[in-house]
């Protein structure tokens, strides 16, 4: 391994640490990191909030976890990104955000009213820095995430990406860049992955920590009951003092008050 090291600010933080590489000769970059510590911290909010989700949508999420952190890994600090993916079988949304100057990640499992639609479609929402917030969209074959995310990247981003399962919660993202080798590029399999620090010329440009974080609370919980609640408040609360919230993004729960909806809404 060869060339400058780049060390983030946040690397003594606690977290998961995904690692960079620029492939030379090959003009690629190289994303990997293992997932098991944000696995752990995954399954641990899931417990808090007594979250069960089906094995299936559970393995299906799991996998695009690690494809968006190695993403987001991938791109400027001050980027904040949002996908929403939409599966046609199994009926179901994933849905993932992220803040890179944060280091945050969250994300949950849809599987209520989960529109029908004639093909699976990948959403995809970016902000960077003050700008103005970007769409893009992609139609996809299949169930894997994985498969979703490269299909993105040829469309959206126009430019390749290699996912791949290294096993043991290991995965790694392959870019093209500029010049890349496109024939090196379309043939790697996770053995030359691997190796690929024996194998090729490979300079280290970034450590970042990445943490499952939602930051929700119960100010952001009243903005989004704030327009049910003025269309029609006894609807919302059906008679009942509090009633209880899952945020859209991590489903973690929130218990609001009439009383406290009455008192924000009257200062908007």
């Amino acid at each position: 391994m060869n060339g400058p090291q780049s060390t983030p600010p946040r690397e003594q933080e606690s977290g998961l640490e995904v690692r960079t590489w620029f492939v030379r000769e090959r003009n690629a970059l190289l994303a990997q990191a293992d997932f098991g510590p944000l696995y752990v911290d995954y399954y641990l909010h899931l417990a808090d909030q007594g979250v069960r989700p089906e094995p299936a949508h559970d393995a299906m999420f799991k996998r695009a976890l690690a494809g968006f952190v190695l993403h987001c890994a991938s791109r400027p600090w001050n980027e904040i990104t949002a996908w929403t993916i939409n599966f046609q079988n199994p009926l179901v949304n994933l849905f993932l955000a992220g803040d890179n100057e944060e280091g945050s990640v969250t994300g949950r499992v849809f599987t209520d009213n989960v529109r029908e639609m004639p093909e699976n479609l990948f959403f995809a929402d970016v902000i960077r820095g003050r700008g103005e917030k970007r769409r893009s969209s992609v139609s996809f074959v299949g169930n894997d995430p994985l498969v979703a995310f490269e299909e993105f990247y040829g469309r959206s981003e126009q430019r390749g990406a290699r996912f791949f399962d290294l096993g043991e919660e290991c995965f790694a993202l392959v870019s093209e860049h500029p010049d890349c080798d496109l024939e090196w590029f379309a043939a790697l399999t996770p053995a030359q992955i691997r190796s690929v620090h024996t194998d090729e010329e490979t300079n280290l440009m970034e450590r970042r920590i990445h943490r499952w974080h939602c930051g929700c609370n119960q100010s952001r919980m009243l903005q989004v009951l704030a327009p049910a609640f003025r269309a029609d408040a006894d609807a919302l609360f059906e008679n009942d003092p509090v009633i209880e919230i899952r945020c859209p993004r991590c489903s973690a729960r929130h218990h609001v008050t009439r009383e406290a909806m009455e008192a924000y809404v009257a200062t908007l």
